[in-house]
C-alpha cells in the first residue's frame, strides 16, 4: 500500500504480458516494482491472472511430459518478480530491493556525464533494466526510441513533452515519442528504466557514447 498520487499507469497490454509471462524480464522488473507501489494497476493485473486462470480451466487435459514438473519448477523459480511492497524506510520495493542486492546504497553507479548516473542490472538479453541518478535541473540528451522504453520514477520527479512524472508514475515511450526528460528542482530524480532497442539521439556526442554505456 502506498500514499503516492500516482498520474500514470500501466497499460492494458502491458499488464496481460506481465500476467501471460510474454515480457522481456527487464519489462517485468519495472512491471512488478510498479504494482508494488500502486493499487489499481495492481488490482487490474489481479483481474488478468483471475481471466488466465479461467481460460485455463476451460482448457482440455492433455498428456505432459515426465519431467514437466520440475520444469514447471525451474520456470517459476526464474520467473517475473513479485510485486512485495517496500521495506519500511527503504527507497525501492522488494522487487527491485531483489535485484541491486539491496537499497540504494547498495547501487554501483556509474558517470554517463553532466552528472547522470546509471547502473545496469543483470536481467536477459531481450532488454536492458538500468537505475538512472539524474540530479535536479539535469536533463538527459534529447532522443527518440528504436523500439520501447519504460521508466518508473522511485524518487524526485521529471517533466517532458508528455507531461510531469514523479514517484510512482511511469512513462512508456515508443518510436512515435521524441522527448528531452528534465529532473526538477529538488530531490535527484532516480528512476528504474528498460529498453528493448538503442535509444536515437539527436546530438553526436551521445551518438558516439551510446556504445560505451549500452543505451
Amino acid at each position: 500500500m502506498t500514499n503516492m498520487t500516482i498520474q500514470h499507469h500501466l497499460t492494458d497490454d502491458l499488464l496481460m504480458g506481465y500476467a501471460a509471462g510474454t515480457l522481456p524480464e527487464a519489462f517485468s522488473l519495472v512491471v512488478a516494482t510498479h504494482l508494488s507501489l500502486c493499487d489499481d494497476c495492481r488490482a487490474r493485473s489481479e483481474a488478468y491472472d483471475a481471466l488466465g486462470g479461467s481460460l485455463l480451466g476451460a482448457l482440455e487435459t492433455a498428456e505432459l511430459a515426465e519431467d514437466s514438473l520440475q520444469a514447471t519448477l525451474r520456470r517459476i523459480a526464474a520467473g517475473p518478480p513479485s510485486e512485495r511492497p517496500r521495506k519500511s524506510g527503504a527507497l525501492f520495493p522488494a522487487p527491485l530491493q531483489d535485484y541491486v542486492g539491496g537499497d540504494l546504497a547498495a547501487v554501483r553507479w556509474r558517470p554517463v556525464g553532466m552528472g547522470v548516473r546509471q547502473a545496469i542490472l543483470r536481467t536477459d538479453r531481450n532488454a536492458t533494466a538500468r537505475l538512472l541518478y539524474i540530479p535536479a535541473g539535469a536533463a538527459v540528451p534529447d532522443h527518440s526510441h528504436r523500439g520501447r522504453e519504460l521508466t518508473l520514477v522511485l524518487q524526485g520527479a521529471f517533466r517532458d513533452e508528455d507531461g510531469r512524472f514523479g514517484p510512482g508514475d511511469i512513462e512508456i515511450a515508443d518510436e512515435a515519442v521524441q522527448h528531452t526528460p528534465t529532473a526538477e528542482a529538488g530531490l535527484p530524480c532516480i528512476c528504474l528504466a528498460a529498453t528493448d532497442a538503442p535509444l536515437r539521439f539527436r546530438s553526436l556526442i551521445p551518438r558516439l557514447a551510446q556504445p560505451f554505456f549500452r543505451i
